[in-house]
């Protein structure tokens, strides 16, 4: 498949007046304490762990698919938008995603690493589909019928089903801090040594949820409780983790202070020598938590907007510059017509494929 580079004033167009901070900052915490993202990170990496033989190549069927094939990162299309947001919400401004055939054009002709969405979803294109891009098998949702609403992850699918339709990983979403994370934690536990069992890679969106967090701002995305977040997740041995990228920091003593309880520890050096309030430094201590690189950390693409080709760029940037490993972005591409999805995604992945952006 053709590859494509963007340069650095194209770079620039999108950036606009954050372009020179973005592309030439230095990190507090230096990238010699990282793993990189790197061609050979199965064999370097995954290859001196417990993950059996069959792990192994999912993983590489992964990191070696679409437009980012062999180069350490991912470009991955998430479309479990419509249990999360509900159907309506995510794809009336595009209908023909209701379809979700669509959906898995949409992530061959962008380019993608793979495509994340439900098992229904999966499973009524799987005999076309599956050995044409990596599927990866979202386990549970959180739905918006029951009223009132609620807000907790409930299993959608069977690991054995994934296997079955051919998948290549599965995914799952845990809500730290909400009441139901200790059950969540237990079930995706298990489902993920599962999946280990039958050869498939593990995902996970560590996610947090609870109206404690949002205080004199919302700490949801504080790169000091999305960071334990992240050391959580990769403690149940995620291949991959999701995160979406922090826009604060500082979120265990909000909480704190706010509450006047004790709630969790933290150390004064997270942040003020591990991070700052520059969000590559925030994004790196996200990369940190994830076992200093050694699992990739993947940033979501967030909601659609006026903005998106810009906001995507931004985010890519501040990822591959932390020392992340790649996007995961639904909305941004799916909620507009197909050529202009592809584009998107292509930006994106122009972004990881650039050598003018480099690791801060």
């Amino acid at each position: 498949m053709t590859t494509a580079v963007r340069t650095t004033y194209a770079l620039e167009q999108y950036l606009g007046a954050e372009a020179e901070d973005l592309l030439t900052h230095r990190c507090r915490l230096s990238s010699d304490q990282l793993h990189h993202p790197s061609p050979h990170i199965v064999d370097e990496i995954f290859a001196q762990s417990d993950r059996n033989p069959q792990v192994l190549r999912s993983l590489q069927q992964l990191f070696s698919s679409g437009r980012l094939a062999n180069t350490g990162y991912l470009s991955i299309l998430p479309v479990d938008q419509g249990i999360e947001h509900t159907a309506a919400a995510s794809f009336a401004p595009n209908p023909a995603y209701f379809d979700p055939e669509n959906l898995v054009k949409l992530a061959i002709e962008g380019g993608c690493n793979a495509i994340a969405t439900t098992v229904g979803g999966l499973g009524i294109v799987s005999r076309r589909y599956a050995h044409r891009i990596p599927f990866i098998v979202k386990l549970n949702h959180n739905e918006l019928l029951t009223y009132p609403n609620r807000y907790d992850q409930i299993p959608f699918a069977q690991v054995e089903q994934a296997w079955n339709l051919g998948a290549t990983a599965v995914g799952a979403t845990i809500y730290f801090g909400s009441p139901e994370s200790a059950r969540q934690i237990r079930d995706i536990g298990q489902a993920f040594a599962r999946a280990h069992e039958l050869g498939m890679a593990t995902i996970l969106w560590c996610y947090l949820r609870h109206g404690v967090f949002k205080q004199d701002q919302d700490y949801h995305t504080a790169a000091d409780l999305t960071g334990q977040a992240n050391h959580l997740g990769v403690t149940l041995e995620a291949d991959i983790i999701k995160q979406k990228q922090p826009q604060s920091n500082g979120g265990f003593p909000a909480v704190a202070n706010a509450t006047g309880e004790k709630y969790g520890r933290t150390d004064e050096r997270v942040y003020r020598e591990l991070s700052s309030e520059h969000p590559i430094d925030l994004t790196r201590y996200q990369v940190l938590n994830c076992y200093a690189g050694r699992i990739p950390l993947i940033n979501s693409g967030g909601a659609s907007g006026d903005n998106d080709f810009a906001q995507a760029v931004r985010t890519a940037v501040i990822n591959k510059r932390a020392g992340g490993a790649g996007l995961i972005s639904g909305r941004k591409a799916f909620q507009r017509p197909l050529s202009e999805g592809v584009q998107l995604l292509n930006t994106i992945q122009d972004v990881y494929l650039s050598p003018e952006v480099t690791l801060a």
